[in-house]
């Protein structure tokens, strides 16, 4: 499987019902957990990472049902590969807004985008 196609997948199970902003936001966060030295250094492997992200450990299919909105995605996710289409804000993290994981408490909130809350560790 290509970087890119991960980073399709990635925006299509956690955020296709999103604004384009919030899926740009989480590409972004892939990004920069990509270049952390806390988490693994390709797309695939920082998608794949363990428990990282519920869809790729909750037992259904990782195939898009959504062929159409899949494509659309996979367009999307081919322009942020071309550059210069996030903000710079370094979130690492998100949750949705209707949930409140315990890690959120270290972290700080950066901001949110539609039902997403977007978070990065403080530089000490």
């Amino acid at each position: 499987m290509t970087g890119l196609e991960c980073l399709a997948l990635v925006i299509y199970f956690e955020a296709r019902s999103e604004p384009v902003a919030g899926q740009i936001a989480v590409a972004e966060v892939v990004y920069n957990r990509m270049v952390d030295h806390r988490f693994p250094d390709t797309l695939c492997d920082v998608v794949y990472q363990r428990k990282q992200f519920s869809w790729t450990h909750d037992g259904k299919s990782d195939v898009p049902k959504n062929k159409k909105k899949y494509n659309k995605i996979y367009a999307l996710a081919k322009e942020i590969q071309k550059g210069d289409m996030f903000e710079g804000h370094g979130a690492t993290h998100y949750h949705a807004d209707y949930v409140a994981p315990y890690w959120r408490k270290d972290l700080t909130l950066i901001k949110k985008v539609g039902k997403h809350m977007f978070y990065r560790w403080e530089t000490k």
